[in-house]
């Protein structure tokens, strides 16, 4: 390949200054980043040039001005921006927070909806049977966490949190509620034991 291919490799004339062949080598760095095979090629131009240059300078012919310098033969990719730290949650949230499994959802989700339609389907329910479904409900929601960590206490704890808040909250809701709840044929208490499963299927399911 003779000189005037390379320079018509850089896009540039025999006769352009040092400044117009760098400032299309870098141009063709930036166009073909990440393209090897072209970022080699269009430095094997620029090296040839400037050798041809140098070699010129020696036989006085042309002048090169100081600072030039040979550039690498494989291209230096440029580096990657720095991408912005991604926002960790709180390591006492990720401590809590669990990514159950399609099981550990299904199966609490399963045995809480049944209780559910116990709990609403017969609305003639006595306080005895919302109170055993409260038990067994309890007694899942302990079951599903105490499988994950094996902590008793944690198990006890959060499951006893759920409970009350839910009997509060639907308490609470179940009265602001209430003529709306009567037309369907459900009791507060009916009600805020419903919402009380719910809470509990999310804490048996996404808590460890």
């Amino acid at each position: 390949m003779g000189d005037q291919n390379y320079y018509e490799k850089l896009g540039v004339s025999e006769d352009a200054t040092f400044d117009e062949i760098q400032e299309a080598r870098n141009r063709l760095l930036q166009q073909y980043s990440g393209d090897y095979k072209h970022l080699e090629a269009v430095e094997t131009a620029y090296d040839a040039i400037l050798m041809e240059r140098l070699r010129m300078r020696q036989e006085g012919k042309i002048k090169v001005p100081e600072g030039i310098r040979f550039a690498e033969r494989l291209a230096q990719v440029p580096p990657k921006e720095n991408s912005p730290p991604v926002q960790k949650s709180p390591e006492w949230l990720q401590r809590l927070v669990d990514q159950p499994s399609l099981t550990d959802i299904i199966l609490p989700a399963t045995v809480f909806l049944g209780l559910s339609a116990l709990s609403i389907v017969y609305t003639a329910a006595s306080a005895q049977i919302l109170q055993m479904a409260l038990i067994v409900g309890v007694g899942t929601s302990f079951f599903f966490l105490y499988r994950k960590e094996k902590k008793f206490g944690r198990a006890v704890l959060l499951t006893g949190m759920g409970l009350v808040t839910g009997l509060i909250a639907g308490g609470i809701v179940g009265s602001v509620f209430l003529s709306q709840l009567s037309s369907l044929g459900i009791s507060v208490e009916q009600f805020s034991t419903t919402l009380t499963f719910i809470l509990l299927w999310v804490i048996s399911s996404f808590l460890r």
